[in-house]
């Protein structure tokens, strides 16, 4: 993301922010940074024959920091002999070794890897009886201010804008002490405990003033869906209501995000409003949906008072008259509209988002999950089908984690049923089925199922998927079950993807030799699937990209399972009739295990299906708000040039 400004001064540019900001491309390049800078921050103690303390914290943030620092120790030398660190906090009740204690995952990034001695090392001890705790909490205070106070804190944020376990209502001046979560927190955390019932209530956590007394403090923010809470805490004002705003008094707080986390910012979001602009087609599209939405009129309708009172007077003069601008980024919306979405036979298409030829396509849809086609693209998959392309549904992992068990348990037992019903090896079914119950009788939360479970849970998943195309006409040959091995951890944790991953989608592309791919691109995915299959798919273009077919081969982006394009984004907006719409929920319903209560809601508490229809319609009624032909619901989608 570049900033379109013109010869702006960055106080000028900042000067919505209360906090220091540093923006990067990638959330790997701001990591490494952080890195270095603790890095530099331990060998300048070591020079001085001192201890370096830093403040520690978990979740999917610091891991980057975390490796970074692990390959500087084991490639470059750096030692950590010298270093006292201090957790935030820790869950409680917890045991050290549970998989979602603070205990195993710091050993799990860093402690273990590095050369830190045991002794230095001080998480909040989640097992320490309950009338004990007030003691303990004054105890851990008193040891960070014997060894000097923090000589750097680390921070991620959560979407509350809370900071360690500081929930909203804490205080600035709040010492080290146990906490009841917030129940948003709670619901965020439900991935890593499978479910939120199984999230404990309370946890120990470093205080607000604990955090404001450390001599440096780092933040970090990645991804979407981080962007609202850093905006509210870097340009809003300091309240108890998102204890992280109170960092912006701190002397010596950086705050380090991606361009995603960034995207809510002034400077980003209404760039127009902090200096003179380089007004290229896409920005001036931006500005003036964004001047309609806001001033609640079509985009026809607006006149050039509206764009000097919304601080768009440069726009006027550079680009105007307001009449002429209002008619380009009309038509440019307009086009954007097709009820083709492979492209409309024998038409001019010319100003149309897909090509006339060929008139039957080979399409791909990459599916990161086996329900986030239906979900993110049923109605216009649903078209494509209609319209007699030939379409590939690709499910690119088994998604067995998100079965609950209960549900393991009802088709083992009809296995089970079934088996005694026709007299057919009753005894290998009946053990099967006692096996299966006593392995999840015994399981506790969070720990990983047996190879069988799983088998059975992507079985599950498999069945439901081929229901959900069959309903929707794509035939048996034509689904494709992928399993890419970087998801069959049976953890919520994934490793890395690998040749193999990459090697599966290759594979199928050059088998298939699309003219169309369509992709998961929503990447607020809580968990990083999507963004690991995202990254395979663009891999694997990569590979292939001089071939003949691949070179006339479009990706578009879909996304709809946890968040939709913002209006300017788009370049391809697939209307659907309310019978369409019915026909996508139909589909959706179809993934029954996912129906209901789905075992990982992420941040959006509704179904998916509710998801789906609610942000269909809305994109359709901000169309109709702009000006446009007023739809029942809207698919979007957002071309990528590999």
């Amino acid at each position: 993301m570049t900033r379109p400004i013109k010869m702006t001064s960055h106080s000028e540019l900042t000067r919505y922010e209360k906090i220091p900001v540093v923006v990067f491309e990638e959330s790997m390049d701001a990591s490494k940074e952080i890195a270095h800078t603790i890095a530099s921050n331990i060998r300048e103690k070591q020079t001085q024959g001192k201890n370096c303390v830093l403040g520690l914290a978990t979740g999917s943030s610091p891991i980057k920091v975390y490796a970074e620092l692990v390959r500087l120790h084991k490639e470059e030398g750096l030692s950590f002999q010298n270093v006292i660190t201090f957790n935030l906090d820790e869950y409680y009740p917890m045991k050290p070794d549970a998989l979602q204690s603070y205990v195993f995952f710091m050993n799990q990034h860093l402690f273990d890897h590095v050369d830190i001695q045991p002794v230095n090392v001080h998480i909040p001890d989640g097992t320490i009886p309950i009338e004990q705790v007030y003691e303990y909490c004054e105890k851990y205070e008193a040891l960070i201010e014997e060894h000097g106070g923090l000589d750097i804190q680390l921070l991620g944020i959560g979407r509350t804008g809370h900071i360690g376990f500081n929930e909203p209502g804490s205080t600035i001046n709040g010492a080290t002490r146990m906490v009841t979560l917030d129940h948003l927190t709670k619901k965020d955390a439900a991935s890593d405990f499978f479910g939120e019932e199984h999230v404990p209530r309370h946890a120990i956590t470093m205080g607000v003033g604990t955090i404001m007394k450390a001599r440096k403090i780092f933040l970090m923010a990645w991804g979407e869906s981080k962007s609202h809470i850093i905006q509210r805490t870097v340009e809003g004002s300091p309240s108890e209501q998102v204890p992280a705003t109170f960092l912006q008094s701190h002397p010596n707080t950086v705050f380090y995000i991606d361009t995603a986390a960034a995207e809510k910012l002034t400077r980003y979001a209404t760039p127009w409003k902090v200096g003179n602009c380089d007004w290229d087609k896409d920005l001036i599209r931006k500005a003036v949906i964004h001047l309609s939405l806001s001033c609640d009129k079509p985009i026809l309708k607006l006149t050039e008072n509206d764009y000097i009172e919304n601080d768009l007077a440069d726009l006027i003069h550079e680009q105007g008259p307001a009449y002429d601008i209002n008619i380009d980024v009309f038509n440019q919306m307009q086009h954007t509209i097709t009820g083709w979405p492979g492209g409309k036979p024998n038409a001019d298409d010319s100003r149309r988002p897909e090509r006339a030829e060929p008139a039957k396509k080979r399409v791909i849809v990459f599916s990161p999950h086996p329900d986030d086609d239906v979900i993110s693209m049923g109605g216009t998959v649903i078209r494509l089908t209609d319209q007699g392309h030939d379409i590939h549904i690709a499910y690119q992992t088994s998604g067995n984690i998100a079965v609950f068990d209960e549900d393991v348990i009802d088709y083992a037992e009809f296995v089970c049923d079934y088996h005694n019903a026709f007299s057919m090896e009753q005894g290998k079914a009946n053990q099967m089925f006692e096996d299966i119950l006593n392995q999840l009788k015994n399981k506790k939360p969070g720990e990983i199922d047996s190879p069988e479970v799983r088998k059975i849970k992507g079985m599950i998943r498999r069945v439901e998927a081929r229901s959900a195309c069959r309903y929707i006409g794509i035939p048996d040959s034509n689904i494709h079950h992928l399993d890419m091995p970087f998801y069959e951890t049976g953890l919520i944790k994934k490793n890395p993807i690998g040749h193999e991953d990459v090697g599966i989608i290759r594979e199928l592309l050059e088998k298939v030799k699309p003219h169309i791919v369509y992709a998961a691109g929503d990447l607020s995915d809580p968990h990083g699937t999507h963004r690991v299959c995202l990254d395979a798919i663009f891999k694997a273009l990569q590979q292939i990209k001089s071939e003949d077919w691949a070179q006339d081969c479009w990706l578009w982006l879909y996304r709809g399972a946890w968040q939709e394009w913002d209006l300017h984004d788009i370049e391809k907006a697939v209307p659907l009739s309310p019978d369409e719409l019915i026909r996508k929920k139909r589909a959706i319903f179809k993934h029954q295990s996912q129906k209901d209560r789905p075992l990982f809601p992420g941040a959006d508490s509704r179904e998916f299906w509710e998801r789906a229809e609610q942000r269909n319609k809305h994109t359709a009624a901000q169309y109709d708000q702009l000006g446009l032909a007023e739809y029942e619901a809207m698919e979007a989608f957002k071309r990528f040039d590999y």
